[in-house]
């Protein structure tokens, strides 16, 4: 009991902890942080987000703002994106890689235009257990004396508004007018009378937007949000949320073990672009020869869930593993994600999961699981 009391006590909390305890939440260790897994039930808030709307503290998440010259042109040696494309105004999801084509970190570069003199400027949010890892990786190939960094991430809180109708709810609290943000669209702006930045981007495969403020207004702004009938959202609903959207989760179905051909995530490598980047010769091997294994998609029958780690069978012998799995509560079947080698990820293919020492059936199907009809694209 006392090593648990300790281990709690030794997680960092968001500021709108005190407001989760209010309202009743259960909370779990996420990334050295303590946060609130669900507050009035994981099914009630998932389809909350996707009928209406909900409202997630995403404030452990990294957050880090850069500027200088050439900001553009060094970001570039560190992700296969390519970041020349960006417009202000716009954002890239990309990945930050190893020498081996192993992803570090996926992240999101919010690319905020060039002044007059030639400084440009960028946010970049990361993943809360990555963020010393990022920061310390961005930092060794960044040229300090041309740009300057700056680590927000305890001094920003960060709520991300999803479902249908989060332009509905979030409107009367801005300024700005919110409708002509394309998807992963950002802008400086004015909430509830204060300085914030928000992104019509998320991680729920609904539209939506994420909100980042000083601490003071994000306790105002949730509690605006909640008045008003936004539903309080935890890690559980987002996990079934994004898992239903196809989206990785960073180390379960992504790590520095995987490459982006490998994760299906071959839309963000842009090997077209002459320049270089780290781990490119690995992607372009992978490109050439292909990918020895596969992320896909899995479907399993009844009510039997392929959880993180079992195993993937065929022909009696383990040939992958899951990565992720739950009980869609949209679709209302299990779904997974697993690799797989290349020759198995066939869509229709037949494999089995070993589930409690017991191989039941399961089935390659197309991502997402779960494409909603209210998202907007650029």
């Amino acid at each position: 009991m006392a090593n648990q009391e300790d281990n709690a006590q030794s997680l960092a909390r968001t500021i709108l902890y005190q407001l989760g305890v209010e309202l009743k939440a259960r909370f779990t260790s996420f990334g050295g942080w303590e946060m609130p897994v669900q507050y009035s039930g994981i099914s009630r808030e998932h389809e909350a987000v996707r009928n209406t709307a909900g409202m997630f503290d995403i404030s452990h998440m990294g957050k880090f703002t850069l500027q200088g010259k050439n900001l553009i042109s060094q970001l570039q040696f560190l992700v296969p994106s390519d970041l020349s494309r960006l417009q202000p105004g716009q954002a890239q999801y990309t990945v930050l890689l190893n020498p081996q084509g192993g992803i570090i970190d996926d992240i999101i570069v919010y690319y905020q235009g060039e002044d007059a003199i030639g400084i440009q400027k960028a946010f970049i949010i990361v993943n809360a257990s990555t963020t010393a890892k990022d920061k310390v990786w961005l930092l060794q190939y960044l040229d300090q004396n041309q740009l300057q960094f700056q680590d927000l991430s305890l001094e920003k809180a960060l709520i991300a508004v999803q479902g249908p109708k989060a332009i509905k709810y979030l409107q009367p609290l801005v300024q700005q007018d919110l409708q002509p943000i394309k998807a992963f669209g950002h802008l400086q702006a004015t909430v509830l009378g204060k300085p914030a930045f928000i992104a019509r981007t998320g991680y729920t495969g609904e539209d939506g937007f994420e909100v980042m403020v000083d601490h003071d207004v994000a306790v105002k702004l949730w509690q605006s949000l909640h008045d008003a009938g936004v539903i309080s959202c935890g890690l559980g609903a987002r996990d079934t949320l994004r898992l239903e959207a196809a989206m990785a989760l960073y180390g379960q179905d992504i790590d520095d073990t995987t490459t982006p051909l490998e994760a299906g995530l071959g839309w963000l490598v842009h090997l077209d672009t002459t320049g270089d980047f780290i781990g490119r010769a690995v992607l372009e091997q992978q490109k050439a020869v292909g990918v020895r294994r596969r992320l896909v998609g899995l479907q399993t029958q009844g009510r039997n869930i392929a959880r993180h780690g079992y195993q993937i069978l065929s022909a009696g012998k383990v040939v992958g593993e899951v990565t992720s799995g739950t009980l869609s509560p949209t679709v209302g079947y299990p779904i997974a994600l697993a690799y797989v080698p290349t020759q198995l990820a066939t869509v229709g293919q037949q494999l089995e999961v070993e589930i409690r020492g017991k191989a039941y059936p399961a089935v390659v199907v197309k991502r997402p699981f779960y494409r909603s009809k209210n998202r907007i694209t650029n």
